[in-house]
């Protein structure tokens, strides 16, 4: 009976060693899950990691093309904007030429038949140089001279002027010398002492110069 009783003390005992086992096991299995599970994390990091390299790679060499464009671009917009501006300014240099010889034109209009007309106005002067003693050729002579007065009136109104020669000093812009004497007594050097034809002017430009003897 005593021997019963042991060997069911020694299978009680084996028992709770047993029990006493199963939470050891219990507590060193989440550990190892744990590891496991931080070391899968780790290796899929890495290989995101190693994945996201040639990304990186790719959207650096996009964007420096992008960068290029960009310039390229930029470029062309400059040498737009540069002909833009030259254009501009080369109309505005153009508007300003054209009311400059607008404005000439105007202020010179009616030159060429103010010159037509001096060659008129020569004959009409030489007639009148001419002496006359019978009344028929002083009235002739008188009619001359009224036309010879309106035409002087018609150029005056016109901006036509004679060129004032006889007695005044030699001016080459003015005057064309055709033929120089010694100065005699009480004539100063380079004076007008003859004309030989009139000169006119239209405003301040000269139609022709006066044809004059100059004393030297």
């Amino acid at each position: 009976m005593s021997e019963q009783k042991g060997s069911e003390e020694k299978q009680t005992l084996k028992t709770n060693e047993e029990v006493s086992e199963e939470p050891v096991k219990n507590k060193t299995t989440p550990e190892v899950d744990e590891k496991k599970a931080t070391a899968e994390v780790d290796e899929k990091e890495v290989k995101e990691e190693s994945s996201e390299e040639p990304a990186t790679d790719d959207e650096d060499s996009e964007k420096d093309e992008l960068k290029q464009k960009v310039a390229e671009l930029q470029k062309k917009c400059d040498d737009f904007e540069d002909k833009y501006l030259r254009a501009e300014a080369e109309m505005a240099n153009m508007h300003t030429r054209f009311k400059k010889e607008q404005e000439k034109l105007l202020r010179y209009d009616g030159q060429s038949l103010a010159k037509d007309v001096l060659p008129v106005i020569d004959n009409l002067n030489r007639a009148l140089q001419i002496e006359v003693t019978d009344d028929a050729s002083k009235q002739l002579k008188r009619g001359i001279e009224l036309v010879f007065n309106d035409m002087e009136k018609a150029l005056k109104a016109n901006n036509v002027t004679k060129i004032e020669a006889l007695g005044h000093v030699f001016d080459p812009t003015l005057h064309q010398a055709v033929k120089s004497i010694p100065a005699e007594k009480g004539q100063k050097a380079e004076t007008v002492i003859e004309v030989f034809q009139d000169g006119y002017m239209l405003k301040d430009r000269v139609l022709r110069p006066a044809m004059v003897v100059v004393a030297q």
